[in-house]
């Protein structure tokens, strides 16, 4: 499985946000996320939990202030700087304020790069976290599954989890994010079955977002028996929504 073992990573070449350096707000040796996705690259929550220690707010500001410093001096490309790492981002006690430390040391030695946050959404509703999404260049936010049933059998939320809630909470954005979802498929459920797929289309209407990612898998998953889908799929699946004009990346 993948895992990150500093704050600071990369830069590496990410298929959707280009040379990208990681961000890693998460304890460098565990895993730690308010979902456990049949798909997670960094494998189960279960075999995650020798490290639950967040790295403080001073630590993170070090070594991301140390790297910048490091790239800009060497002359390194940077078009991204992305939140991802161990987990879920939003869950430092302290993300509100890393984001804008982020930001202040962004504008300072690559303006140009885009900051940029992977999450689940799960904490949305949590006006903080909605605040600190909002004046990231990129906030990129998770709704893999248009059902809370779906939910529960792929991203397996870790505590109160209502899809119409997030929803609710996303519409405070007024479109001005990016939306990712995951199309996979197994014995147990399908992403991509006819009543689901409408239904996803369905709250992509209603949030309008400025942009979608659609993916599939890529790397190992925890979940042995998971089916990925193909470009020329996944273009099918979307096309009602592209024929509307709705701007999506799609990943194989």
């Amino acid at each position: 499985m993948l895992h990150f073992d500093d704050i600071v990573f990369g830069p590496i070449s990410s298929r959707r946000l280009g040379s990208s350096l990681g961000v890693n707000i998460l304890p460098s040796k565990g895993k730690l996320c308010n979902f456990d996705c049949v798909y997670c690259e960094c494998g189960w929550n279960k075999d995650g939990t020798a490290d639950r220690r967040f790295p403080t707010y001073e630590e993170v500001v070090a070594a991301f202030e140390e790297k910048m410093s490091s790239l800009s001096a060497e002359g390194v490309k940077v078009d991204s700087i992305t939140f991802s790492g161990n987990g879920e981002p939003t869950m430092h006690p302290d993300f509100p304020e890393i984001v804008d430390a982020v930001l202040r040391c962004r504008d300072r030695f690559f303006p140009d790069a885009k900051v940029s946050v992977l999450s689940n959404a799960f904490l949305v509703g949590r006006p903080s976290v909605a605040q600190a999404l909002r004046r990231v260049d990129n906030p990129i936010l998770k709704i893999d599954a248009s059902s809370d049933e779906l939910v529960r059998q792929i991203n397996k939320p870790v505590g109160p989890y209502r899809l119409e809630d997030i929803i609710a909470a996303l519409k405070g954005f007024d479109g001005n994010f990016i939306l990712q979802t995951m199309f996979l498929r197994s014995d147990e459920f399908d992403t991509a079955a006819p009543e689901a797929l409408q239904k996803w289309m369905d709250i992509v209407r209603e949030l309008r977002p400025r942009e979608i990612m659609v993916y599939t898998i890529d790397r190992e998953t925890p979940d042995k028996s998971l089916g990925k889908y193909t470009v020329e799929e996944m273009t099918a699946f979307v096309q009602p929504l592209l024929d509307e004009g709705y701007k999506i990346q799609i990943r194989g």
